[in-house]
């Protein structure tokens, strides 16, 4: 089976611009809350809203997100004009532009649909193999890196630039809200007294390419490999997860299968972690059935720094992976204590960075309406490309 390598990474968020000021906040773990977001004209009870910062322009919030990430990513994989030219890119997003559509309406602006996030990175980059936007909601980013991937393996692309963008959406910020799964404190997964998810924004773009193209062209990045990644759909309910949670583990199951890999050698997961009451608990219980039979996997809670990041959690989580692979380090989760809900035995390392072990890291993203995805990234990522030095 085809090889698909990451050799580039991009990536905005409310740590800031960039892959390296994302790995340096991670492993910092500050335990301090994000400053509350100002939007007067929201007429709720508005929670935390970890902002990110957007680049100015002419485009909408969330393809400015992506323009910086894929930006970064690219000048990361060192791709010239005549490789991008034939590359593909698949943007994953829940809500686009939202921002573009919640403005009051302007007949010289007219709304936008979420499927031009990808174009505007495709245009921008002058990708013209073909630009995908899937929009499976919180999974969505998940899900566009397991297509690019599929695309390499098929033969259909040698470099696929995948990710995910998300930016605030007032109108996404109210449902929530009026669902009562917004917690007023911080995001707060297998906490306790969780009392929901808090919204994030951001950005994450992959370059992905085939092993022999990677060699041909003497790339020298190589952060891990995206080995394998499974997908389900449960349609248990709308909004709510299966709370037996069996589509749930088959994602998981078939993201190792799909990658060759044991569970033993999953050396990390990064969970798709919410901080609702039943999502962490299913995904718990999910985590426990698939590593029961030896020792837990440590878990690095990425929503629990930077929010919930819908379109792009996938992403996000999957370029915490690769990270995560590239250092050899899991960094530190922020503090839990005995706060730790018992319903969620899941292994949370606190404190300061911990080596790596397993040669695997499993990025979890669930989604509603059941649609679940799970990626397997395999190491050892030396940073280098083999038979290439930096």
């Amino acid at each position: 089976m085809t090889q698909v390598l990451i050799t580039g990474a991009g990536a905005v968020s409310c740590l800031g611009a960039g892959v390296t000021a994302m790995w340096r906040a991670l492993c910092a773990a500050p335990d301090s809350l994000p400053a509350r977001a100002d939007d007067p004209g929201a007429r709720m009870p508005l929670p935390l809203i970890h902002m990110a910062p957007a680049e100015p322009g002419p485009d909408g919030r969330a393809t400015r997100l992506a323009l910086a990430a894929a930006r970064e990513a690219v000048a990361d994989a060192r791709l010239n004009s005549r490789q991008l030219a034939r590359a593909h890119v698949v943007i994953g997003t829940g809500g686009g532009n939202a921002d573009e559509w919640e403005r009051p309406l302007d007949p010289a602006r007219p709304c936008t649909p979420p499927f031009t996030v990808a174009a505007a990175v495709s245009a921008d980059l002058g990708a013209s193999g073909g630009a995908t936007s899937v929009s499976n909601a919180c999974a969505a980013g998940g899900f566009a890196l397991g297509i690019a991937a599929d695309t390499i393996r098929s033969g259909e692309a040698d470099v696929v630039v995948a990710g995910g963008a998300e930016a605030y959406s007032r109108v996404a910020l109210g449902c929530f809200n009026r669902m009562g799964a917004v917690d007023p404190h911080a995001c707060r997964p297998f906490h306790r007294e969780r009392g929901g998810t808090v919204f994030g924004e951001g950005a994450a773009v992959l370059v992905l390419e085939s092993a022999e193209h990677a060699r041909a062209r003497g790339a020298v990045r190589r952060y891990a490999t995206l080995a394998g990644s499974g997908w389900s759909c449960d349609a248990h309910h709308l909004t709510a997860p299966d709370p037996q949670g069996a589509q749930i583990r088959r994602a998981m199951t078939d993201a190792l299968h799909d990658a060759g890999a044991a569970a033993s050698s999953v050396g990390c997961v990064v969970p798709h972690g919410t901080g609702t009451r039943l999502n962490d608990v299913v995904e718990s219980e999910a985590l426990g059935a698939i590593f029961g039979d030896g020792p837990a996997p440590p878990l690095y809670s990425l929503k629990a720094l930077i929010g919930h990041t819908a379109g792009a959690a996938g992403a996000l989580g999957a370029l915490t992976g690769a990270l995560i692979l590239d250092h050899r380090t899991v960094p530190p989760n922020l503090p839990l204590g005995a706060d730790q809900d018992p319903q969620c035995p899941v292994r949370l390392p606190q404190g300061g960075p911990i080596p790596l072990t397993g040669r695997h890291v499993m990025v979890n993203a669930f989604a509603f309406g059941g649609n679940n995805v799970s990626l397997v990234l395999e190491g050892p990522a030396d940073g280098h490309v083999e038979g290439h030095g930096a």
